[in-house]
């Protein structure tokens, strides 16, 4: 195994695994009332380094000790519109926004019009009197300063993480660490020229505390969904660029030489999961990434996995649709998708983590898993999940078991197909002395032949089913259903994928617990049945219109009580989502 040599020394060979516990969870909910936290949002056009300037921030409180998210909005446009992001900060783990915010940061006069609800007499606003004129706040020459400095147009965003700092009361050396690790050396200066003339045209309007807890990376999903997939002896990463996955080619492209990896982009979909399957052929571990539309082109060749029993692991990130619907946003839509996609019956493994923590295991997980079994793997991931980014704890625990059934000497004729007690076939690969391996995308006979006999089609499908059956055996040992809360309390809360943590800071309002399936394929049915045990008052939180959710429990014989949707292309904010539970629980 590779390790993320990119990381700090002290994070290397630690990545955690699907059955490990990141956090004591009813502790958590114990003290979420009382958590010392901080919400600001950093607003302006496209263009303007909004993202870049909100992970700054991020990493201003966690060089603090403080726990970060950050939610990030932006339109389908390559300069104007309006870019926002959220970065909440706490002394304990978080995963979601809320609506009011401590600071504002205005670069233009559209971020204070568009976030007026937002602000309350508590809220410092500080913003470009360039753009803006408001008789509330800080007003900050951005246009002066610039010129004046003779710096970019895009350091305008660090006079404004200068203020931040200083209204903050945070030592101006911390900001220039901060700024030192962001910010390339050739711009570096400029920069930090600039930062200080916000730092200085403000005051301290309140006291951030340095928390005694180390200071922690901050991750995206995309970003820890990657390193999962080194992990789990990622070979060949292949995409073609589609938000929201996009993070995931460009995080491993920037990093290929440092971990051992090729990263190919293709001309299209088709030509991405295909290239896939002809890696896997060879013997290569591939992971591919993409969205609703190209995760539709990559649907024949899903079934061409699933006939050839050739492993491909897909991250799949969900955005609105139908067709190309709102690009740059949010949804839970695509869950059906992902369990029917592509024709005939073949056995799959569809896992939905809940943040960045979960991404990186459950995509070590699902490419081990795709290979110990010769199936296809999709890693359901969202919007919400795939570009937001949190602090990220590297936990050590046992990596998940790894191994493939290669062929051994001794066996005799090579049987690519040939039919086991428990559906997995040997493997070889071409090169290998004494074998031929044929893969097969009609229906086969062990040797891989072509076939129409009655008998042989039958026994394919039987073999398929074993395999399956032998897949949700060793999920067993997994943990793939997760609880949150008091075990006896009377209402429940069942959510998947990027609700988990809005979730669990909303059940802590209305007394509840929550109920997370991790693994929505093969279904673990015993381990949800023992979940649900005592349930009470149910509902089912999703980002989608139609409780896609709630249908598949349905499917499976379970009742997911009411349901709450939202499906704006938006994620629920902590005090959204608990308004809406309260109207629901009575």
């Amino acid at each position: 195994v590779r390790p993320a040599v990119f990381l700090p020394p002290r994070l290397r060979h630690r990545l955690p695994t699907p059955a490990g516990t990141y956090l004591s969870m009813s502790g958590l909910m114990r003290g979420l009332n009382t958590m010392q936290e901080y919400s600001l949002l950093i607003g302006g056009k496209a263009g303007e380094g909004i993202n870049t300037a909100g992970l700054s921030i991020a990493g201003l409180f966690s060089r603090l000790g403080y726990r970060v998210y950050m939610y990030f909005d932006y339109p389908s446009l390559i300069r104007g519109g309006h870019n926002f992001a959220i970065i909440r900060a706490a002394d304990r783990p978080i995963g979601a926004h809320r609506t009011r915010v401590d600071v504002l940061l205005a670069l233009d006069r559209k971020t204070i019009e568009t976030h007026k609800e937002r602000i309350d007499g508590k809220t410092t606003v500080i913003y470009d009197s360039s753009q803006v004129r408001e008789e509330t706040g800080y007003g900050l020459p951005l246009d002066d300063i610039i010129a004046e400095e003779k710096a970019p147009p895009i350091t305008r965003n660090s006079a404004m993480l200068g203020a931040l700092a200083r209204v903050a009361g945070i030592d101006r050396e911390m900001l220039e660490d901060v700024l030192r690790a962001a910010v390339p050396e050739k711009h570096l200066d400029s920069n930090l020229r600039v930062a200080a003339r916000g730092y200085s045209a403000v005051e301290s309007v309140f006291s951030v505390k340095p928390l005694d807890a180390p200071a922690l990376p901050v991750l995206t999903g995309n970003e820890a969904a990657g390193l999962g997939l080194v992990y789990g002896g990622l070979d060949t990463y292949v995409a073609y660029p589609m938000t929201p996955s996009s993070g995931v080619l460009h995080f491993l492209a920037g990093r290929a030489e440092d971990l051992g990896i090729r990263v190919i982009h293709p001309e299209n979909e088709i030509s991405v999961i295909l290239m896939a399957l002809g890696l896997a052929y060879a013997g290569k571990r591939a992971a591919v990434g993409t969205s609703g539309g190209g995760f539709c082109l990559m649907t024949e060749g899903l079934s061409f996995a699933g006939m050839s029993e050739m492993p491909v692991t897909i991250v799949l990130s969900q955005r609105p649709g139908p067709s190309t619907g709102v690009p740059t946003y949010t949804a839970q839509s695509d869950l059906h998708f992902a369990l029917n996609a592509g024709q005939g019956e073949f056995p799959r493994l569809v896992v939905a983590p809940g943040d960045p923590h979960e991404a990186c295991a459950w995509s070590a997980a699902a490419l081990m898993l795709s290979w110990r079994y010769q199936v296809p793997a999709i890693i359901l991931m969202d919007k919400t999940l795939a570009e937001g980014a949190c602090s990220f704890d590297l936990d050590a625990s046992t990596p998940p078991r790894d191994h493939e059934p290669l062929l051994e000497d001794g066996e005799g004729e090579y049987r690519r197909y040939r039919r086991t007690e428990d559906g997995v076939s040997p493997l070889a690969f071409p090169g290998m002395e004494g074998v031929t391996v044929k893969a097969n995308s009609y229906a086969h006979d062990e040797r891989g032949f072509t076939t129409e006999k009655a008998e042989e089609i039958r026994a394919l499908q039987e073999k398929l089913l074993r395999k399956a059956g032998s897949l949700k055996a060793e999920l067993g040992g997994y943990q793939t259903v997760k609880t949150y809360g008091a075990p006896d309390a009377e209402k429940t809360i069942i959510c998947w994928g990027s609700q988990k943590w809005v979730c669990i800071e909303a059940a802590a309002g209305v007394d509840a617990r929550v109920v997370q399936p991790v693994v929505l394929a093969p279904f673990p049915v015993e381990a949800w049945s023992k979940a649900m045990a005592g349930a009470g008052e149910v509902v089912c939180v999703e980002n989608n219109a139609t409780g896609q959710a709630a249908r598949l429990l349905r499917e499976h014989g379970f009742d997911p009580g009411r349901s709450i949707l939202k499906y704006d292309g938006r994620p629920f904010a902590v005090d959204e989502l608990t308004a809406r539970l309260e109207e629901v629980f009575v």
